[in-house]
């Protein structure tokens, strides 16, 4: 018997995609349920919109592969990339200046 695709799947980039990609991108890696994830929301948008850099929400957990590829083991872990390539990570951040290093690499 075959199952039907995970809608959340179906619209999580794949890390070829990723890679591919130009120009500044923060992946952001929970779940929804995940209260760290929510206290880090209003963090993550605020550095979002000072700094216009795009964003991404990815669902995370078990059977997803585009969190394992990057070795996500806490939420959230946020990833800052440029032309598909990591230049910066914080995991949980709970506080503003946790976003600090993302910020400088940002205004570079």
């Amino acid at each position: 018997m075959q199952t039907a695709p995970d809608p959340a799947m179906a619209s999580e980039p794949s890390r070829e995609q990723i890679d591919a990609g130009s120009g500044w991108l923060l992946l952001e890696f929970g779940a929804t349920w995940c209260g760290h994830c929510q206290l880090a929301k209003p963090l993550v948008a605020a550095l979002v919109q000072q700094h216009g850099v795009p964003h991404q929400w990815v669902e995370d957990g078990k059977g997803r592969p585009l969190g394992r590829s990057f070795s996500v083991k806490l939420w959230p872990t946020l990833i800052l990339l440029r032309d598909g390539q990591e230049v910066g990570r914080v995991v949980r951040p709970a506080v503003a200046d946790d976003l600090d290093a993302l910020a400088a690499t940002l205004a570079r």
